[in-house]
């Protein structure tokens, strides 16, 4: 079960508060007399760690033998873009555009602007627009780019310390699963002024690309207590992008949009609706966290350097309700 956990508190910046409000305002659907207003299509998330695990051509894939893997509990996601494809042959950015998320050159390249994000949890509604403003037509996939996800998951640490005191030493050891959080960005480029944790604040002022995450757990025992925190990078090419389209509509390297057909057929607007249309975007985190084994136990061992793989989702199916 997915559970909405701010543990990484986002910081009111206006744009998101827009996004937020924008959200709120257009999934209403009755005026106060009852009435209905203008339709609109509605996006929700679901995060599903039982559905499928698809690799980047959209095919059932399976693990590296070298690696491990874990289902995360996404606590909170954002999306950079959104786009409706009326087949598989339209290019990426050609469909319709329905929506597109702030970007900057503060940090140099043209990035997506991380405090201008706007972070939803399981079930939540992320997106709506009224029909009306979308063009007419028949549209078989949907397109979109996570931005971030803020997900809890456990980690091992097997360690030993030394207290030391002005009149003793004392070393214990630390052999035990821990809950973390980590802040995977998955879309192509994104700048971070900082990533404010529960206990601690990690300063990046600068553009990450697609792959960065940033960590923190607590590690604590007989009496020893320490927040740990760490951020690294996943490998060029190493983070999963679902694209079942690879032969007809590519999607650039480094990109984040994923791509899948709706269910159970083709999303179609006339622009005429008086009722709303919700899609529930499931997104399948089945072992999506995935890291390189040094220890070789099955479990993620960051203080033994074990580097995280994959962040990526795994699938996505846009079921028209």
């Amino acid at each position: 079960m997915q559970t909405n956990n701010n543990y990484f508190r986002m910081k009111p910046y206006w744009s998101a508060c827009i996004l937020l409000l924008h959200v709120l305002i257009m999934s209403c659907t009755k005026t106060d007399n009852g009435e209905i207003s203008e339709a609109k299509l509605i996006l929700r998330y679901k995060f599903d760690s039982t559905q499928q695990r698809l690799n980047s051509k959209g095919e059932p894939s399976s693990l590296a033998a070298e690696n491990a893997a874990q289902s995360p509990v996404i606590n909170s996601m954002a999306v950079h873009y959104i786009e409706l494809c009326p087949d598989a042959s339209t290019p990426l950015g050609k469909g319709s555009v329905i929506y597109r998320g702030a970007e900057t050159d503060i940090g140099g390249a043209r990035a997506i602007d991380y405090a201008q994000a706007a972070f939803f949890g399981n079930y939540e509604v992320f997106f709506a627009i009224p029909l009306k403003d979308i063009p007419a037509g028949e549209y078989e996939w949907l397109r979109l780019e996570p931005v971030g996800m803020n997900c809890s998951v456990l980690c091992h640490v097997d360690t030993t310390v030394t207290i030391t005191t002005d009149t003793s030493s004392n070393t214990i050891e630390i052999d035990q699963y821990l809950p973390g959080r980590i802040m995977g960005f998955t879309g192509y480029n994104t700048y971070i002024r900082d990533l404010q944790f529960q206990t601690g604040l990690l300063t990046i002022e600068g553009n990450r690309r697609q792959g960065f995450w940033g960590f923190e757990t607590t590690i604590s025992g007989e009496g020893f207590s320490e927040v740990h925190t760490d951020s690294a990078r996943s490998p060029d090419g190493r983070t999963t992008v679902v694209n079942p389209l690879y032969a007809t509509s590519p999607v650039p390297v480094g990109s984040g949009v994923i791509t899948a057909a709706f269910v159970p057929g083709k999303l179609v607007i006339t622009g005429k609706e008086t009722e709303n249309i919700i899609v529930e975007v499931s997104l399948s985190t089945n072992r999506s966290f995935e890291w390189t084994e040094i220890v070789g136990n099955g479990k993620w061992d960051p203080l033994k350097g074990e580097p995280v793989a994959d962040m990526g989702i795994r699938g996505m199916i846009p079921v028209i309700k």
